[in-house]
């Protein structure tokens, strides 16, 4: 189907900006932001969104202060209690923002909602468009983190203030945090769970971060919910030598020792694995597919794998191969120390992505048996085990039928995710997560952390407008 053209906002709503002292990005008081409670739903998350991108809050900036305490002011103009907002600062400098809106009841746990303030990067003169600055253009937001996360900043903040425009009490309590530095340590939310448990404790956790939809010849086809993720793991591939002169080569040499060890690596390829989410990810997802390759995804739904079908699609698709494998590669390299001398040593660094059930101790002894006994084998850090959150009815149905109202077509399919975000932390803490974009897009064009990062204007609203409705339709009942 053909999309719509892009909703317009016009000039004249947009929200006055007033300078603090001391702050060149400026930001809201409490008069001001006070002003904006004629806006209509639109309007309000278009000038947070603007607000929060217009911020380049790339981590060891401090920025995220700036942006937390931003919407700290927007939340206080509009009555929320300030003993229910809370600003963690960070050791770096950054800062994390916990908001709660309070529920009739304290019986059922809260249900926690996640997004990060912070982002990657952008080499300006690499873009079309200024990456800082929110640009319409297409049918499209153009902007460094107008996907990645803070459209997912805004949608939270946005919707709470409606709930409490509207005089919204839910029957249990609503709880947004939003970290500060998930594009790279993840210490906020590592704090959080850790240090201000109290602050987001919950019954479970949907993220914006996570999941996200996939528009094919304009039509609607998945809606993904990451409901598990990889262990991140890295580890460093050391060779020592004696070394000597170069005109004398030896025959054992750090260089080639190495180079052996990752010739080894690089062709192997870890058992297959699956498991309940992988499982369902490939039986739903082959209702999407044709030929053989539905075929084949039906196959892996199966209890047994088919290893047959799984070479396929390993061989088909970097993706399906990293959801059927445990993957380690080689990502940096260094060596040696003079042009004219035979290298003492040679490291490499080894990054894994490990399947959730699949023992790092297990990995690590494979990479030694394949390197051999003249490579040591360290972990550079130990990882975060993070267990697959379990695929309950008792969420999924009702998204299922939200998910068929917004976005007809569209299956609902649960994911696990082969890069990190922010709920590995919030899993390994007890708190099963589940990552609902809703963002929907052409998966061939995925901008997110590169060049030209935008977001299909129509897909931004309505998600705005499923997270206001998925939320409230979960927690406007106790059980």
């Amino acid at each position: 189907m053909k999309i719509p053209a892009a909703w317009k906002i016009p000039v004249s709503w947009f929200v006055c900006v007033i300078m603090l002292p001391g702050n060149s990005m400026g930001g809201l008081n409490r008069t001001a932001a006070a002003d904006t409670r004629g806006m209509a739903d639109k309007d309000l998350v278009y000038a947070i969104y603007k607000e929060v991108i217009e911020v380049p809050s790339v981590t060891g900036s401090g920025n995220t202060t700036i942006i937390a305490g931003n919407l700290k002011r927007w939340l206080l103009a509009e009555d929320f209690p300030n003993e229910d907002i809370t600003l963690v600062p960070q050791s770096d400098g950054e800062t994390s923002l916990v908001v709660r809106l309070r529920g009739s009841s304290s019986t059922p746990k809260p249900v926690l909602l996640m997004a990060h303030m912070d982002v990657v990067p952008a080499v300006a003169r690499a873009w079309s468009t200024d990456p800082f600055k929110l640009v319409e253009k297409d049918g499209y937001y153009y902007a460094r983190g107008s996907e990645d996360n803070k459209a997912g900043v805004a949608i939270l903040i946005a919707n709470l203030i409606r709930y409490k425009r509207e005089g919204f009490q839910p029957a249990r309590d609503i709880i947004v945090a939003l970290t500060s530095d998930e594009e790279t340590s993840s210490n906020a939310i590592r704090n959080l769970v850790n240090q201000h448990h109290e602050l987001v404790d919950a019954a479970y956790a949907l993220n914006t971060d996570a999941g996200g939809g996939e528009i094919r010849n304009g039509h609607y086809e998945v809606f993904g919910v990451q409901a598990s993720e990889k262990v991140y793991l890295t580890f460093t591939l050391t060779t020592q030598n004696p070394g000597g002169h170069s005109s004398r080569p030896a025959p054992d040499n750090a260089i080639y020792e190495l180079a052996d060890a990752l010739e080894n690596i690089a062709h192997y390829t870890f058992p297959v694995m699956l498991d309940d989410v992988t499982r369902t990810f490939f039986r739903r997802a082959a209702a999407t597919r044709q030929g053989q390759e539905a075929a084949d995804m039906l196959a892996m739904g199966e209890a047994e794998p088919d290893l047959e079908a799984a070479a396929r699609l390993s061989a088909q698709s970097n993706y399906y191969n990293a959801l059927l494998h445990t993957t380690c590669v080689a990502t940096r390299l260094e060596a040696g120390h003079a042009d004219n001398a035979l290298p003492r040593s040679a490291t490499a660094t080894v990054n894994c992505r490990i399947f959730p059930s699949q023992s790092p101790d297990e990995v690590q002894n494979i990479l030694q048996q394949l390197a051999g006994d003249k490579v040591r084998i360290s972990r550079v850090s130990e990882p975060t085990l993070s267990p697959a959150s379990p695929l309950t009815p008792e969420l999924l149905s009702p998204l299922e039928a939200l998910v068929s109202e917004i976005f007809p077509g569209a299956q609902l399919i649960p994911s696990m995710s082969t890069g990190a975000t922010d709920g590995l932390y919030v899993r390994n803490a007890g708190i099963p997560v589940y990552g609902v974009s809703a963002l929907f897009g052409d998966p061939n064009d995925a901008r997110a952390h590169g060049k030209d990062e935008r977001v299909l204007v129509k897909s931004f609203y309505q998600a705005y407008d499923f997270w206001y409705r998925m939320v409230k339709q979960l927690t406007d009942r106790p059980g």
